[in-house]
């Protein structure tokens, strides 16, 4: 692993580093001194912090750090000695002190004394405005040995370049005297997923434990085979050279066996040893990947008092489980997600002094952020104490925007109606400000949990207040998976979006122009075979019982149908080649125990994959009848943009024992007729963007299609429509305004035979 050591870096990169440490610490402090200014220990820590980071602008040669952590430090000082009593006011200019060491770390190595020179008058206006609490602006004091040791880099917060580990003895000590290190992002990454590796490949050991067990039961029943020859030959004479040689069997077997016995019990000390050895290792890697929660949410308590002051409104920020460590990868991801919540709280939930005190509740409103493990899952929740959300409003909005009807929209449960927040563009607020009312801040949120596996959902109270919460994988780099078989290979589908996993029955089973859907709580919902999903050869027969996983979101649900449960795993994620692309349908790889492959399905891939084919009418027929246990059905593809006729056309074959397949247009009809294996085509004439002249002559021209038999079914019955539908290759013309039951099948079956194949 590359490791860089702290010396190699230049002497602003450590103020940089400094300033990132203090900076928290002082942001921190001034917001606790703000709520109780005679905080002797926030004092405390506010003048330390300043006076390390004067020692650290010194040692660089930032005058302007100097100068602007000198007036800090001094105003603690004062007010530690009581000669001023820290208020409102300043709060604010030490904060803007605060910025500016922030904006002069951020700053180029190149670019700082142009900057010291562009901001000197903002730094002087600093100094004058902390100079009205009547601190002693003296010039700044030589560090001593006491400050230079103030100045000494804190341990270091982790930087865009990597994340800084801090190596100590078992003593509790340093582990040398530059014993912290910096860690590139993607080594660590490395070596998280080697360590996941070898936690995989170390249960490969209890498979191959099971192999010695079958041999050594194998030497058992060679050591009584020859037991029995023995018994065999004992009432009959035997030459000395035959029971010698008999004899020198079963004792080389005998050895065998003893000798296998005790490489088993090697083989299980080892087994264990290894397993305990990879767990820890893992668990050791996977601790370097994670941070405190406290490290993904040091921005908010100061944003949050600045927008509670902008609002005018009173409030106390709780943050709880701050030590609650968090997959790194996952924190920084949060931080948008909690942004937005926390600032729809202050302008939507919380209401102002007045309107509190008239409820009967107190001036100042309490925000809070909670995180916490439960269940092997991380949850993060976002409550307020404010008026709630009004849900006969979000009713109202939910139908003045056409969203739903009146009389759908009044039977929603409280759960769907706040499903609707999330919807893209969707907003409460009806007048657009520099905080909300733009519609994207909990879009963001569910679009953002979605991309590592979470979950959110709401609770609120009319004038109680609101809660958000959050449930999350505690790491990226394991997946709590469902292992499902298809097409003999093992597919990983996340338990995250699962919403429920079952047996159906085949009489279960619906059809509704011609896809099959089943009834699930009073919904009906579509299924769709993983085999076409995936484009893998479905089995010759289906199973009484269909393995069925239910996906999708509250307001589409889907049934996807998989040859069998493998059951619940764990799995470390693989990464895959960045070469490869993004492959449809897939969004990593892993290991199973025995070390084969599996594929982590992208369930939002999916879900787009089976609209995209429902919306193109090519998906294929799910259930197979008893009556297609005997032989193949002849497949036909009916292609009507009229939904009656299509339907009634298809129930006559189904019930004939044809499988069809439906499109809905012409040009449905060629994309499925291309894509698939069929015995016979229905179209009619007249369909929008491709009508069935056209169609019948694409397929006629193929060289593939050219001899697959076509029917046109169409309302125009001239004799010049008729020779119109001939010419261009139809096998036969069917009048829709004559025909009847009867009459269809009867021409099906002269052109194709019956529908059920022997």
């Amino acid at each position: 692993m590359s490791l860089q050591d702290l010396s190699q870096l230049s002497m602003l990169d450590l103020f940089r580093m400094e300033v990132d440490s203090e900076s928290q610490v002082l942001t921190a402090g001034l917001l606790a001194l703000e709520r109780d200014p005679k905080a002797a220990d926030q004092l405390e820590r506010c003048m330390r912090a300043a006076h390390s980071l004067k020692g650290a602008a010194r040692i660089v040669g930032l005058s302007a750090g100097v100068s602007v952590t000198h007036a800090m430090e001094d105003c603690f000082v004062a007010a530690q000695q009581g000669r001023i009593a820290l208020q409102q006011g300043h709060i604010d200019e030490l904060l803007r002190g605060v910025d500016l060491l922030q904006q002069m770390a951020r700053t180029a190595e190149k670019d700082m004394d142009r900057w010291e020179t562009q901001k000197l008058a903002e730094v002087g206006a600093f100094l004058d405005a902390l100079s009205l609490v009547e601190v002693s602006r003296a010039p700044a004091r030589e560090a001593g040995p006491a400050q230079a040791d103030h100045a000494r880099p804190q341990e270091a917060q982790p930087q865009e370049a990597g994340l800084p580990v801090t190596l100590r003895s078992e003593d509790g000590g340093d582990a040398a005297q530059g014993g912290v290190l910096r860690v590139t992002a993607e080594n660590l990454n490395r070596l998280l997923g080697l360590a996941g590796e070898s936690l995989v490949e170390s249960r490969g050991f209890k498979s191959f434990a099971d192999s010695l067990l079958r041999l050594k039961r194998g030497h058992y029943e060679l050591q009584r085979a020859l037991d029995r020859v023995r018994e065999q030959f004992s009432q009959q004479r035997m030459s000395d050279k035959a029971q010698a040689a008999l004899a020198e069997a079963q004792q080389h077997a005998f050895d065998c066996q003893q000798f296998l016995a005790q490489r088993l019990v090697e083989m299980d000390t080892f087994d264990r040893r290894a397993a305990d050895l990879s767990h820890r290792l893992y668990d050791g890697a996977l601790a370097c990947h994670m941070r405190p929660f406290a490290d993904g949410v040091q921005a908010f308590p100061r944003m949050v008092r600045d927008l509670a002051r902008t609002l005018g409104k009173q409030l106390r920020l709780d943050i709880a489980g701050q030590d609650t460590q968090v997959d790194r990868n996952i924190l920084e991801k949060l931080e948008a997600p909690l942004g937005h919540l926390l600032r729809n709280a202050l302008d939507h939930g919380i209401e102002s002094p007045e309107e509190r005190l008239a409820a009967g509740k107190p001036a100042e409103a309490v925000l809070s952020i909670e995180a916490r493990h439960n269940a092997g899952r991380l949850q993060v929740t976002v409550a307020d104490d404010g008026r709630g959300i009004d849900l006969e409003h979000l009713r109202a909005a939910v139908i003045e925007r056409r969203l739903s009807n009146a009389e759908t929209a009044a039977k929603l449960t409280d759960v769907e109606l706040l499903e609707f927040l999330f919807l893209p563009g969707f907003s409460m607020k009806e007048a657009v400000t520099d905080i909300s009312g733009r519609g994207v801040g909990l879009d963001v949120v569910q679009s953002v949990l979605k991309q590592i596996r979470g979950t959110v959902r709401i609770v609120t109270r009319r004038g109680e207040g609101t809660r958000f919460q959050l449930e999350l994988p505690l790491t990226l780099s394991v997946a709590r998976t469902l292992l499902v078989e298809v097409g003999a290979e093992a597919y990983a589908v996340p338990l995250a979006y699962i919403k429920r996993a079952l047996k159906l029955a085949q009489g279960d089973i619906q059809m509704l122009e011609g896809r099959a859907h089943f009834n699930l709580d009073g919904r009906s919902i579509g299924l769709v075979t993983a085999h076409q999903i995936l484009g893998v050869v479905p089995p010759q027969a289906a199973p009484d019982l269909l393995a069925v996983i239910v996906l999708g979101d509250t307001t589409h649900l889907y049934g996807l149908i998989v040859d069998r449960f493998l059951g619940e795993r764990e799995l470390v994620v693989q990464t895959l080649d960045a070469r490869l692309g993004k492959i449809k349908d897939v969004a990593a790889g892993a290991l199973m125990e025995d070390g084969s492959p599996a594929l982590i399905l992208d369930v939002e891939d999916v879900i787009r994959s089976i609209e995209k084919l429902a919306s193109t009418g090519s998906l294929s027929g799910v259930a197979r009848d008893a009556s297609d246990a005997g032989g193949r059905r002849k497949r036909v593809l009916v292609v009507e943009d009229s939904f009656t006729v299509r339907e009634l056309e298809r129930k006559l074959l189904v019930n004939s024992g044809f499988e069809v397949e439906v499109s809905v247009d012409g040009m449905d009809g060629w994309n499925a007729a291309r894509g698939g294996h069929f015995d016979l085509v229905i179209t009619d004439v007249d369909m929008p963007r491709m009508d069935g002249i056209e169609l019948v002559t694409l397929i006629k021209k193929d060289p593939h299609l050219k001899s697959l038999p076509v029917m046109i079914v169409s309302y125009k019955d001239r004799p010049e429509d008729r020779r119109r539908g001939l010419d261009a290759g139809a096998d036969y013309y069917l009048a829709k305004g004559s025909f009847h039951d009867e009459t269809l099948l009867h021409a099906v079956v002269d052109l194709i035979g019956a529908g059920q194949q022997p």
